[in-house]
């Protein structure tokens, strides 16, 4: 049997796991990024390589032989704007040169505040903050970049085991088990779609596969919306006691903004959180099916991943 070969940019917690469902796919996968180092422990068969996005030769060299990339890098957070678009036109002219199929995964930035209707691949571009029109910006360019084989999915504001670093990450869920107040965002009793880091790598990988899938946008599927307050009283289950939370409106983030650069760039995404934040999904259930995690699952693993990673930050 052919084994297949997979390559994927970038080794945050959606690259890696990306990753680790190939392997389980028994696909031959290499990780790449600039220090040619991981920060989470993965499967010994996947290989690292160091090599910079930018660097369209480098990204050629790499792809070369490839059946499938998977773009999941990205710059830091606060420095989109300025080092996004490149990182993706580097990644984009060495896969197309290489003839490889190129997966991208998207958030929903690009189709702006779309004032509590139900987020669709359909809307069109609206976004008005800054990361919004970068990200609207890429997807324009990887759709219309002619002979690329590309398709892109989206996920909505994600969590899982390995991911610290988003609205329902790390000040989150180590404050609740250490019992100390943690924090979320904005109106916690209104509906938010939320994506567990497995389903949307899970989606990554199945999209791969799919030849019909290309030149088009997908929505990952998801578990049923729910309020972060119910996602707040699963933990609390789990637990077997009381979470104490925090919640911060815009106006609270836009003040802390001016002390935290993080926080800075979350303040234009708050209409996401003051308003429900629904994201349709029917395109892909209806063509795969629906088997993401229920919330109630993919809560106990996201506290089990964090009770055995205490030294994570």
């Amino acid at each position: 049997m052919e084994i297949k070969r997979n390559i994927v940019f970038g080794s945050g917690p959606l690259g890696l796991w990306v990753a680790q469902m190939l392997v389980e796919q028994y696909k031959q996968v290499a990780v790449v990024n600039r220090s040619g180092q991981v920060a989470h422990k993965i499967s010994d068969q996947i290989d690292i390589i160091a090599g910079d996005g930018n660097d369209s030769e480098k990204v050629y060299e790499i792809c070369r032989g490839a059946d499938a990339v998977f773009h999941c890098a990205m710059p830091p957070y606060t420095q989109w704007p300025e080092k996004f678009p490149s990182l993706t036109r580097g990644i984009l002219d060495g896969v197309k040169r290489a003839g490889c199929k190129l997966i991208y995964a998207d958030n929903l930035y690009g189709y702006g505040d779309t004032e509590g209707l139900p987020v669709t691949e359909s809307l069109p571009y609206r976004a008005t903050g800054r990361k919004g029109k970068v990200r609207a910006e890429m997807a324009e360019m990887l759709l219309k970049e002619p002979g690329l084989k590309v398709v892109i999915a989206r996920g909505s504001d994600f969590y899982g085991p390995m991911v610290t670093n988003s609205a329902f990450g790390g000040m989150f869920f180590k404050a609740a088990l250490s019992g100390k107040p943690a924090s979320v965002l904005g109106n916690v009793d209104l509906p938010h779609t939320y994506t567990y880091i497995k389903d949307f790598a899970r989606a990554l990988v199945r999209l791969s596969d799919q030849d019909d899938a290309v030149g088009q946008v997908w929505h990952v599927a998801n578990p049923p919306t729910v309020t972060t307050r119910r996602l707040v009283s699963l933990v609390e289950e789990h637990l077997q006691k009381p979470v104490r939370i925090r919640s911060a409106g815009k106006r609270m983030v836009s003040f802390l903004g001016l002390f935290n650069p993080m926080l800075k760039e979350m303040s234009e995404m708050m209409y996401e959180w003051e308003q429900p934040y629904i994201v349709d999904h029917r395109k892909y259930e209806d063509r795969f099916g629906n088997d993401s995690t229920p919330h109630e699952i993919a809560i106990r693993e996201t506290l089990e991943w964090y009770r055995a990673s205490p030294d994570i930050t």
